[in-house]
């Protein structure tokens, strides 16, 4: 099968650069332990000119560079941030296979929906530059060859073609090979430097000096590798957690935190094509104790930025008895990402600050003071809507679609029927002191202590119902354009023959 390698240089730099933008174009170095001592896994790239080299102790590294910053290398937290990003390439890939911790293989079997693999890869790397990561990408048919290109290889973007896989790896370096066997030390001590002078030697010969080991070396030299692609499972429960450096006893350190949190699990939902609905986050806090904080948004989305604000607005104003050690973020429910359709002149801006808005009223009123409007199942109009516990849209038909079937019948032969309905709907109708002409048509009306004369008028639609019931209505309804007032919606009452005031049009 062909697929491509996404190689990130020094991806736990690169992350924590991301994750924490002060540190660009500053030293610093992830350390581990080894041996009961601290040595350098990574260093950034200043770091690297000062002459600090992985595998160097930590006190060595600080003495070359007095103000080198160093923080723990944690090796699952890597694997997550990679899980997060082969996440987000799920829209270009129908799966992705770990290679940690700096690298990615991906099933490139759809590259002709993108207009090839050399498209597939340039819009991989766009993806990743969106989520600041810089990157290389080679689409071949092996993954030794794949990755060894990506690695070792000078272009940004690269396809090896089916049966040209030897004469790719052929100028790559002896170190390319990435083992630590006998036989790639052998071929080094013999004064091989390419993977092409490894892959030129007899058979025979390499057999009889490197063993079976050598064979193997010797095929991935020449481009045979029948290594599987084994697609990572995706979890099922979308989940993000970030282990804090330092206890933190304000919220300035944590804010920082929820960034890659929501960046992350922005990348995943949209990587899926989900959008969140109901988020938890949880504060494991220092030494004991946790708090959980639950987030339900007004509309659903993927969003990282979004989700970060609204997050944000959530958890600053808690008040904490300890320091937290540890910040996750869980997503409880998540529906279908179909998507914004803006008007013409909107802006997405517009909507997130009233996100914002809904967030910080839950967070000071509580999550049940909030309401939303709903149908109701009955067909007077002032009766057809009520207040509901808020929850985000799960249809995606407009509330006027819905208003529309079976909350309105036309008269026939009524003429032209106005089926639009009024934002600001009265909760009783309001009696008009109504001028009408011989024929019945409304001319003008007193509401006020104003007279408003009639502009336009277009109807009427009729409806009635309820005749079961101890008040049936008939009633025909006419969209009225009042001077001085705007557009209203006024009926007829069946019964006593009088105009009413519904409603008013924004």
């Amino acid at each position: 099968m062909r697929r491509a390698y996404l190689h990130l240089t020094r991806f736990p730099v690169q992350r924590r650069v991301v994750e924490s933008p002060e540190l660009a174009g500053r030293p610093f170095v992830l350390v581990e332990a080894v041996r009961g001592q601290r040595r350098v896994a990574f260093a950034s790239t200043s770091a690297l000119r000062a002459g600090v080299r992985p595998g160097m102790t930590l006190t060595a590294a600080t003495a070359l560079e007095p103000v080198l910053r160093h923080f723990d290398y944690r090796p699952e937290e890597e694997l997550r941030a990679l899980t997060a990003l082969g996440e987000a390439l799920l829209p270009l890939a129908p799966g992705f296979q770990l290679c940690a911790p700096d690298g990615l293989w991906l099933d490139a079997g759809a590259a002709h929906l993108c207009g090839g693999e050399e498209a597939l890869g340039t819009r991989m790397l766009a993806l990743c530059s969106e989520l600041g990561y810089r990157a290389h990408v080679v689409v071949a048919e092996e993954a030794f060859t794949s990755r060894a290109v990506a690695r070792h290889g000078a272009r940004r973007v690269e396809v090896v073609a089916s049966g040209e896989s030897a004469r790719a790896l052929a100028p790559l370096p002896l170190s390319a090979l990435e083992v630590r066997d006998s036989a790639a030390t052998l071929f080094s001590a013999l004064g091989f430097t390419t993977l092409g002078d490894v892959a030129a030697l007899p058979a025979g010969a390499v057999v009889a000096r490197a063993g079976a080991a050598g064979t193997r070396v010797q095929a991935r030299c020449r481009g045979e590798d029948d290594t599987p692609f084994v697609p990572a499972v995706l979890e099922s429960v979308l989940e993000e957690r970030v282990v804090l450096d330092f206890p933190a006893e304000s919220f300035e350190p944590l804010r920082f935190a929820l960034k890659t949190l929501m960046d992350r699990l922005g990348a995943r939902l949209s990587g899926r094509g989900r959008a969140a609905v109901r988020l938890t986050f949880t504060l494991k806090l220092d030494p004991t104790g946790h708090r959980s904080v639950t987030l339900t948004l007004a509309r659903p989305t993927a969003r990282a930025k979004l989700l970060h604000e609204l997050a944000r607005h959530r958890l600053e104003e808690l008040r904490l008895e300890n320091p937290v050690a540890e910040v996750s973020a869980r997503v409880d429910e998540h529906s279908e990402d179909a998507g914004q359709q803006l008007v013409l002149g909107d802006t997405p801006e517009g909507d997130a600050a009233l996100e914002v808005v809904l967030s910080r009223l839950a967070t000071t009123l509580g999550e049940e003071s909030l309401f939303s409007a709903g149908l109701e199942a009955v067909h007077r109009p002032e009766a057809a809507h009520g207040t509901r516990a808020f929850r985000p849209p799960e249809a995606r038909r407009g509330l006027s679609a819905d208003l529309l079937e079976g909350h309105a019948r036309a008269a026939p032969g009524a003429g032209a029927v106005v089926r639009e309905r009024p934002s600001r709907l009265l909760a009783e109708p309001a009696c008009l002191d109504a001028e009408v002409a011989a024929s019945g048509r409304l001319l003008a009306a007193r509401m006020g202590g104003r007279r408003h004369r009639v502009t336009a008028l277009a109807g009427p639609e009729r409806l009635g119902g309820e005749w079961w019931s101890e008040t049936p209505f008939q009633r025909d309804y006419y969209r009225v354009h009042f001077e001085g007032l705007g557009p209203a919606w006024v009926f007829r009452d069946g019964r006593d023959g009088r105009f009413y005031l519904q409603g008013l049009f924004d």
